[in-house]
């Protein structure tokens, strides 16, 4: 059995979307065998220290990331329904450097790349992409997109974008949820078989590793109907609704075995989520406080004396000089 380790995952910091708590991930990994766990929510980092602390006590490898959005014309477009969501881009950090690239495109990403939702751009990701790795993502990520949409020349030319920029750190992410459902199954699991067969040719023909994934949003599959009612509170939807958003319940934590039951006939897919593992470094996010430098000015050698005279300075504008003994009681 080949070994695999989970690179696109939701946790209950999705807000209203993800149904797995980090322990529970954790767990669950750990319990697997697994030596390493991503924590990829949706435009936010908010549950990466919980994730790090979490995977360091249970001796699993922390890797921190996010699934992004990235604005198809920039994110200073805010007009039309094309600029509401983004294509979705997962980013992963290999390193300290990639770390703090990661905060900066998702602290822009949540202010002023804000529009429905936390949207970066191309143009960032070129300014900040050092010690990231990336996957193309789910079906709603570009280049499934355009394979979806029939414009396999603009999904190539995607796939050699992010190649000329990332080189060996670009994978290309193939994901299969055979739904049981036989509306979701042709809507989601057929496009997934499609753009996968699509995204395998591109990726011997470019020289482009492939990473097998499944899109975690809730721990056990047993947990599905439980998530999909949190997708109604998301959405504002009734559960009966026909129209309403639905996922095809196969998004649950599968284990080693079950990955390669799914990937079997794509091993090098399994295997290459190893190699991103032995890519990423061993960084603290923990840290002594960092205190500011206040040099004395001429004529004081001690903190305490320095500040003894901006009190009674400060006392002196409040009550005048001399100061009164009733204000010097309260000094």
């Amino acid at each position: 059995m080949i070994s695999f380790t989970h690179l696109h995952v939701h946790s209950q910091y999705s807000i209203l979307d993800g149904a797995a708590s980090v322990s529970g991930l954790v767990t669950k990994a750990k319990a697997d065998g697994m030596t390493a766990l991503a924590l990829t929510d949706h435009g936010t980092m908010f549950g990466i220290k919980d994730f790090y602390d979490t995977c360091r006590k249970n001796n699993i490898k922390p890797i921190l990331g996010c699934e992004t959005y990235v604005a198809a014309r920039g994110i200073h477009h805010k007009k039309d329904k094309i600029d509401r969501s983004g294509d979705h881009l997962i980013l992963l950090a290999k390193n300290m450097q990639g770390y703090k690239n990661l905060m900066r495109l998702i602290s822009m990403a949540n202010s002023e790349g804000m529009y429905y939702k936390p949207r970066i751009d191309k143009s960032l990701l070129e300014q900040y992409h050092e010690g990231l790795i990336v996957s193309s993502a789910c079906l709603g990520g570009e280049i499934p997109q355009k394979i979806m949409e029939g414009d396999l020349a603009g999904a190539e030319d995607a796939v050699l974008w992010f190649k000329n920029l990332l080189g060996e750190d670009y994978y290309l992410e193939l994901q299969r949820h055979k739904a049981d459902d036989p509306k979701l199954r042709s809507e989601i699991y057929d496009n997934q078989v499609r753009v996968n067969a699509v995204l395998i040719e591109l990726a011997h023909k470019h020289n482009i590793k492939l990473i097998a994934a499944n899109d975690v949003h809730f721990i056990n599959s047993e947990d599905a109907d439980a998530h999909d009612l949190l997708i109604c509170l998301n959405t504002g939807k009734d559960l009966d609704d026909p129209t309403r958003m639905r996922y095809t319940k196969q998004e649950w934590f599968k284990t080693t075995e079950e990955m390669n039951q799914l990937f079997g006939d794509v091993p090098e897919a399994l295997e290459n989520t190893q190699e991103i593992v032995d890519k990423i470094e061993f960084y603290e996010l923990d840290s002594s406080p960092i205190m500011p430098d206040f040099p004395l000015p001429e004529g004081f050698t001690d903190n305490a004396e320095y500040l003894r005279h901006l009190t009674y300075e400060g006392a002196k504008k409040r009550y005048g000089d001399p100061i009164p003994d009733y204000a010097k009681e309260r000094i």
